[in-house]
């Protein structure tokens, strides 16, 4: 695989967020003019840090671009009956078109029920099983996870050659991992997935082209993970001894030997938000047949 990179180059997400977002302020401005104005439903429960961080980054891309944002904030002890109703109200509100429903949900609420509760047409991050199946499938009618769509976006915003490259996707999750692999799977590459229970895993992880760190470990990547010229994503958000946040990947180690590499903060984690607001402007069109 030829990458065009010389050695250690930081890939910010900033530039793929840009052009995105630059895109989608003119369909965006297309469909005002016909009297049609996007909007995305969150659903937070409480009022946790991360969840709160993320819907910042959202709101503010939305603004940016022109798309109507509700938050819906519900209380640490709603019950199920009272959640799945709220989703059924959004489900039902024409006005809406994209519904993001931040997870995990508290112990009393059954995610395994509620999935199935989201209208599939408005679920722009993929929790309900039907968009689930269609990344299975390859139909791109559906709406992947927005971070494993980031993965993708950010290597092609970089021309980094996907079509028989060998990746290893480090992390089996169903938010992450899995959706990862079998996105960059559509996209021609060969892909292999590890997780805790792989044997020889650094052997396996340093004969990839592409490593995907999606592991949730903080700085477990060091340079023996790494093949020579590698490209690394590191999906990861962690925090460091120090308190500080970092990503999957020790970053200083692995710097000389990977070609490319993107940072954490402002790496993968930059592009989720346009990768959303794209997902809600999909959303709107394919309600509105457009």
């Amino acid at each position: 695989m030829e990458v065009t990179a010389t050695k250690g180059q930081i890939i910010k997400g900033k530039p793929v967020a840009d052009q995105i977002s630059e895109n989608l302020i003119k369909e965006v401005n297309e469909l005002v003019k016909e009297g049609i104005n996007p909007k995305l439903a969150i659903v937070r429960v409480g009022a946790k840090g991360n969840d709160l961080a993320y819907e910042r980054g959202a709101l503010k891309r939305c603004q940016t671009i022109g798309i109507e944002t509700e938050v819906i904030e519900l209380s640490e002890d709603i019950t199920q009956e009272e959640y799945e109703k709220a989703l059924r109200n959004l489900n039902e509100n024409k006005d809406i078109h994209g519904i993001l429903c931040f997870r995990p949900l508290p112990k009393q609420l059954n995610e395994e029920e509620i999935k199935y509760v989201i209208s599939p047409e408005k679920d722009v991050d993929c929790f309900s099983p039907i968009n689930s199946a269609k990344i299975m499938e390859g139909d791109t009618s559906g709406f992947p996870p927005c971070t494993p769509t980031a993965v993708v976006e950010i290597l092609k915003h970089y021309n980094v050659e996907l079509q028989g490259a060998n990746i290893v996707v480090l992390g089996r999750s169903m938010v992450v991992g899995k959706p990862t692999a079998m996105l960059l799977l559509n996209e021609n590459a060969t892909v292999t997935i590890c997780h805790s229970r792989t044997k020889n895993l650094e052997k396996v992880t340093s004969e990839a082209d592409i490593l995907i760190a999606a592991v949730g470990r903080a700085k477990m990547i060091k340079e023996n993970f790494i093949k020579k010229g590698a490209v690394v994503i590191d999906v990861g958000i962690n925090v460091d001894e120090d308190g500080k946040l970092c990503g999957d990947v020790d970053t200083s180690a692995v710097f000389d030997k990977a070609s490319m590499i993107t940072p954490v903060p402002a790496g993968v984690g930059s592009v989720t938000s346009s990768i959303l607001a794209k997902h809600v402007v999909k959303a709107c069109k394919a309600q509105n047949n457009k």
